[in-house]
Parts: C-alpha cells; sequence; structure tokens
C-alpha cells in the first residue's frame, strides 16, 4: 500500500500541513525573512519584468559578438534613450493634462455633487432597485470619509516606499543582466544524474513560459492602450493620453485590468458630454474583442494553455488573498506551478514505464 500513488500523496500532504502548523506557530523567527523578502520582492519583479523585455535584444547583440558589458551599457543607453524620447514626445502633453485635471478638479467635483444631488431629489421616480442601491452609498458616505482619509497617509508612505523601490530596480536589473545564465546552474548542480537532468529541464520550462507571458501581456497591453488612445483622439475624450497610459498598466491584470481601466473614462466622459459614454463603451467593447479574437490568441497562443474561467477564478482568489500584488502574479504563479506539476507526472509515468519494461 504504501507505494500507492493515493497513499504518498496523502503522506505528502500531511507532512506539508504539518510543517505550515509548526512554522505558524513560531512564526516570530521568520519575522526578519519577511521582511526582506517584502522589501526586495517587488524591485525584484519589476527588474524580472524589464529584464524578459529586454531579453531578445540582449541574446540579439551576443550573437552578433558583443561582449557581455557591451550589451548591457547597449540595452541601457536604449532604455535611456526610449524613455528620454517618450519624455521629449509625451512628457508636455502629460504635464498639460494633469495640469488641467488640477485646474477643473473643483468643477469636476461641482458638477459630481450636482449630479449626486439630482439624483437624490429624484430618486422616489427611480426603480427600487436604483433607489436601495443610492441608500446604501448614502449611508456609506461617512465610511468613504474615514478610507478616504486613511489613504492619503498611506499614499505619503506609499510614495517614500514607491522611491525606495525605483531606487532598487535598476540594481537588481543590471545584474540579472549579467549574471542570469548562473541562476540555473546554481540549482540544478546540487543535484546527480537524471534528477539533474529533470531540474534542469524544469528550470528551462519555467523560464520558457515566464518570457512568454511577460513579453506577451507587456505586447498586449501596448497594443491595446494604443487602440484606446486613438479611439480616445478619435471622439474627442480629455484627457486622453492619461487614460490610455493608465489603461496600459491595468491590461496587465488579467479579465479585469481591462474594466478597471474602463471606470475612469467613464468618470471623464459624464462629466464632459454624457453622449460620449457610450462612445467609450463602444471602443473598449470594439478594443476587447478584437484582443480576445485576434490581438491575443496571435501573440500569446498556447503558451501558456489556462481555460479563461481558470483565469477568472485565479484573479479573484488572488485577489482576495493577496490584494492587488497577487492579481498580478496570480497567473504566472499557475503557470509556473502547472509546469511543475507536469514535469514531475511525466517524469513518474517515465520510471513507471521503464520499471515495467525492465520486468
Amino acid at each position: 500500500m504504501t507505494k500507492k500513488l493515493w497513499f504518498q500523496v496523502g503522506i505528502g500532504i500531511l507532512i506539508a500541513l504539518l510543517i505550515i502548523k509548526y512554522v505558524i506557530e513560531i512564526h516570530w523567527i521568520f519575522n526578519p525573512i519577511v521582511i526582506i523578502i517584502k522589501t526586495i520582492f517587488v524591485p525584484v519583479l519589476l527588474s524580472g519584468v524589464l529584464f524578459y523585455i529586454s531579453e531578445p535584444l540582449q541574446r540579439w547583440l551576443e550573437k552578433k559578438g558583443l561582449p557581455r558589458w557591451a550589451s548591457i551599457s547597449t540595452i541601457v543607453l536604449v532604455f535611456a534613450g526610449l524613455v528620454t524620447g517618450l519624455l521629449l514626445i509625451i512628457g508636455n502633453p502629460i504635464a498639460e493634462q494633469v495640469n488641467r485635471l488640477v485646474q477643473n478638479a473643483p468643477s469636476i467635483g461641482d458638477k459630481i455633487m450636482d449630479t449626486t444631488d439630482f439624483i437624490l431629489e429624484n430618486k422616489d421616480n427611480l426603480p427600487p432597485q436604483v433607489e436601495n442601491f443610492i441608500d446604501s452609498v448614502t449611508n456609506s458616505i461617512q465610511d468613504i470619509v474615514v478610507v478616504g482619509s486613511k489613504s492619503i497617509v498611506n499614499l505619503v508612505s506609499g510614495t517614500v516606499s514607491t522611491i525606495f523601490t525605483l531606487i532598487l530596480v535598476p540594481f537588481f536589473y543590471i545584474f540579472m543582466l549579467k549574471d542570469h545564465e548562473k541562476f540555473a546552474p546554481n540549482i540544478y548542480k546540487l543535484f546527480t544524474g537524471e534528477r539533474r537532468t529533470w531540474v534542469k529541464n524544469t528550470l528551462e520550462d519555467i523560464n520558457e513560459v515566464l518570457k512568454n507571458y511577460v513579453q506577451g501581456q507587456v505586447l498586449v497591453s501596448l497594443i491595446l492602450a494604443t487602440m484606446m488612445l486613438i479611439g480616445y483622439l478619435i471622439i474627442g475624450l480629455e484627457y486622453a493620453l492619461l487614460l490610455a497610459i493608465f489603461s496600459f498598466f491595468m491590461n496587465m491584470i488579467p479579465f479585469i485590468g481591462p474594466w478597471l481601466s474602463l471606470a475612469p473614462a467613464i468618470l471623464v466622459a459624464i462629466i464632459q458630454d454624457p453622449i460620449l459614454v457610450i462612445w467609450v463603451c463602444v471602443i473598449t467593447l470594439v478594443a476587447q474583442q478584437l484582443e480576445s479574437n485576434l490581438i491575443t490568441p496571435n501573440i500569446m497562443g498556447k503558451s501558456l494553455d489556462i481555460h479563461p474561467l481558470t483565469v477568472i477564478t485565479i484573479v479573484l482568489a488572488a485577489g482576495n488573498i493577496g490584494g492587488f500584488v497577487a492579481i498580478i502574479i496570480g497567473i504566472p504563479t499557475y503557470a509556473v506551478l502547472k509546469v511543475i506539476v507536469k514535469n514531475i507526472y511525466e517524469e513518474r509515468k517515465k520510471i513507471k514505464e521503464t520499471a515495467t519494461k525492465t520486468l
């Protein structure tokens, strides 16, 4: 019985649960390690994204005969040039739109208050469901104010943390470009024989999955943001560039990202001209249809092979477990675990076939 797969899996689960139980009971021992991981997690994450974006360029440069230091210097110069050029091209429009947004903030607030007053005055003429929703929102105003005041404090502390993160990112990024080929060998050299081969192949598969996901997701988000910018400019929506940049970052989040980017666009459209809401929804719908039926299948392909329902489940579960960061890393984490489990299954299957053939 001890050789049965179900028995071994059950024992493994029990041992894992016991380890988790005792780790939780003595968590204070691991607090310094947790603090260190939290400190470097976001810089390492951002550096990893930048590395996978620039990895094809580095590979191409070194195929042309450039040494490692020259390829890294070239990539850094290319990034610096792109950022500088981007700031020169869109810096003034962004600053102009931000200043206009700040200047118009009081009038925008007045319009929102007028709209709110109008809705409250005429809520008796609305359907019961809408009236109940308005009552619940009205009763929650005090809570919203409290949460808003806390958010200001969090914003200040978050700004300091962001500055610290931005300082660390270049260091991690350069070291990844320099020593990324040493990471996997330092792990699989700890093993011998066929196990070393399995660990090496698994690490290569994980690297391929992460590379495909990051490069594909960034490219898809860039194409979608460009489409949104063109659409917003055509309909004359204010703050089009800011909304498109926001859309680019939100589209990094699978499933819910596009809808998060839609919310501020609808708010701007309502304030500018309510009829624009229809056009914003049309632009978003067209962009999403092109993305789901044309862009993503051709760019991402079958590299992850994750069912849409699984994506939705992972995103919702990750949001409840770890918030915004967990939503971002949920899909690639699942893809990595899937690769590991698949390789374990294939290895066990091969061992079983070999044993059967021997007998």
